[in-house]
């Protein structure tokens, strides 16, 4: 795999509020950028999914790329990892399941829930405390038994729940304020962006809003791929290294029993794997091989087929690759169609 290819995206236009150089580049290129997946209904090609990918080989250069890797993206949950290593580097002490947790979009399964309230409680905080927005189960499976069960939404079954845990044992720890935690000028959340540019190599471009409130930094996709390359060979011990130890060791707390994220991390060893909404995902292989994509228009239904193409071109090989590629499309009860790669 010694292949690099890439096109020159267009501009597009931007909207919402964001701050710092190259504010507003993160939605740019949606008609020039090339595509990575394909909609094909009864042998018709009847949709296409665009979008930048880049493939890293394992001493960290760049083997492969489509569209432009380096114009910065917000990488949304992908970014779940480097805010989980700010909170260690702030001194909590978190490991195994509640580290991963701190790391995870979950699903908002029993014991998800449980454990948030659990490291709420044992920071002397409640669910009251949590500044996320109330929600669903990011998973319809659990969100369709929840309301079959006469449940509304919550602030602790929103997906980043353990995230803000985390953040908010943080600040009890250092006696910073709780009801600023998400603000951008917060000590929590500078030490976030200390985080993501030491890791990634690149100035943070621009800072947003992500959907849970937590301040979100852009950077580019190939900076995104080194940073999880970098927690993946960080020297044991270290904050970026005990994340990614946790979260492979506790897949399901990072996404539940039904998701591609935890598929990946229990069957290929060594691998760390976080996806993004707006489809951006993020891999690293033990040795140092990673990858990150965005598909433009933010269609989650082409992560899986681009994910599983672009860790075959990696090399990695096994029915988890089928399992996380296939997405069927259905004309009545039938299948009828699917999504595909398109590289």
């Amino acid at each position: 795999m010694t292949t690099r290819r890439t096109t020159t995206p267009t501009t597009g236009a931007t909207t919402g509020a964001v701050t710092g150089a190259g504010a507003g580049t993160a939605t740019e290129g949606t008609t020039g950028s090339p595509v990575l997946a394909e909609i094909v209904r009864s042998g018709f090609v009847e949709g296409r999914h665009r979008g930048s990918l880049v493939l890293l080989a394992a001493d960290g250069s760049v083997e492969f790329a489509l569209g432009d890797p380096d114009v910065p993206v917000f990488p949304r949950s992908s970014n779940k990892p480097l805010q989980a290593a700010a909170v260690l580097r702030a001194g909590v002490e978190l490991s195994g399941e509640r580290l991963a947790l701190a790391a995870a979009s979950h699903s908002g399964e029993d014991f998800h829930l449980a454990l948030v309230q659990k490291m709420l409680a044992e920071s002397g905080l409640t669910a009251d405390d949590l500044l996320n927005p109330a929600d669903l189960p990011l998973d319809r499976v659990e969100a369709e038994a929840y309301l079959a069960a006469g449940r509304i939404r919550d602030r602790v079954t929103m997906n980043c729940s353990g995230k803000h845990a985390a953040m908010l044992a943080a600040c009890v720890r250092n006696d910073w304020p709780l009801d600023t935690y998400l603000e951008p000028s917060h000590p929590l959340q500078r030490l976030v962006a200390t985080v993501v540019e030491e890791t990634s190599g690149e100035r943070v471009a621009a800072v947003g809003t992500d959907g849970c409130g937590a301040p979100l930094m852009a950077i580019g996709l190939t900076g995104l791929a080194r940073a999880f390359r970098h927690f993946v060979l960080a020297e044991p011990g270290s904050a970026e290294r005990r994340v990614a130890d946790a979260m492979r060791a506790h897949p399901s707390y990072v996404a539940g029993t039904r998701r591609a994220d935890t598929w990946l991390m229990r069957e290929v060893p060594g691998a760390l794997s976080k996806m993004g909404a707006e489809a951006v995902q993020a891999v690293a292989l033990e040795d140092g091989r990673a990858l990150a994509f965005k598909v433009d228009d933010g269609g989650l239904r082409a992560l899986g087929p681009v994910l599983a193409r672009a860790l075959g071109l990696l090399g990695v090989e096994g029915p988890v690759l089928k399992r996380i590629g296939r997405v069927p499309l259905l004309g009545g009860d039938a299948e009828v169609g699917r999504v595909r790669a398109a590289f």
